[in-house]
Formats: structure tokens, C-alpha cells, sequence
């Protein structure tokens, strides 16, 4: 049931910035499903491997490839769909309490945080990177057979 309810909300919110970076109608229903997908993926591999910066990299690499498969199928940008996919992967509440440590003079948290805040930014940019890379990969390889 968790599961179900973890999927739902992250179609939900995706959905909501797609909207919000005014997505096309035809493909803000994709761009909420590969932000949904990339947050199961990041779900599940948090569950099994209790780390958050390697489940956000599986999960944003999930994202990256749905969205360039997506972007090669409907020929609309990845962007369209990376976008507002990778949001519920951004690590915001990482980002609020570093800054509530900071101004509460706690710096040995506010460093652990933001470390972690920022290694999980990092985690989000090389899973797109990556899938990027990858996508342009295969476009060369077709293109020289």
C-alpha cells in the first residue's frame, strides 16, 4: 500500500511542475509518469540499500532515460520531461535544515547536512549526465549503421 501511495504522489507532484513550467498537454501525463517511475526507483533502492545518495543517482538515472526515450519517441526535448521529472528527487528539506543549523549556530550539523545536500545535488546531475551521454551513444552508434 506504501508503494502505491509513494507512486501517486510523486505522479502527483510531477504532474504539478510540469504544469507549472508550462509543459505541452500532450506530454505533461509522460513527464508525471518518468518522475514517477525515477521515485520508485529511488524508493526501492533506498529500501534495499539504505543510502540516500546512491538511491537519488538510480533514481535520476532513471528519469534521464525515460526522458531521452521519451524525447526520441514523441520528438519533443528530453528537457521537457527531465525537468520536471527529477523534482521529487531534489533534496530540499536537505537544503532547509542545513540553513535552520546554520542560523542556530549548529555548524557540525549544518556541515553533515549540507554535505550530504550537496552530494545528493551531485547524485541528481551525473545520473542525467549520464543518461544523456548514454542516449547520445546509441543515436552515434545507428547513425554510422
Amino acid at each position: 500500500m506504501e508503494i502505491i501511495k509513494q507512486f501517486v504522489f510523486s505522479f502527483m507532484s510531477t504532474i504539478g511542475f510540469a504544469v507549472l513550467f508550462n509543459s505541452p498537454k500532450k506530454s505533461i501525463v509522460h513527464a508525471g509518469l518518468v518522475g514517477a517511475i525515477g521515485w520508485m526507483f529511488y524508493y526501492i533502492s533506498f529500501i534495499t540499500m539504505d543510502s540516500y545518495v546512491a538511491s537519488t543517482f538510480f533514481g535520476a538515472l532513471t528519469v534521464g532515460l525515460l526522458g531521452e526515450f521519451l524525447a526520441r519517441k514523441n520528438k519533443k526535448p528530453a528537457t521537457l520531461y527531465i525537468t520536471a521529472g527529477i523534482i521529487p528527487l531534489v533534496p530540499g528539506a536537505g537544503a532547509y535544515y542545513t540553513m535552520l543549523y546554520l542560523i542556530e549556530n549548529n555548524f557540525s550539523q549544518a556541515a553533515t547536512k549540507g554535505a550530504e545536500t550537496l552530494f545528493i545535488a551531485a547524485a541528481i546531475s551525473m545520473g542525467i549526465i549520464i543518461s544523456s551521454l548514454f542516449s547520445r551513444s546509441i543515436k552515434r552508434v545507428r547513425q554510422k549503421d
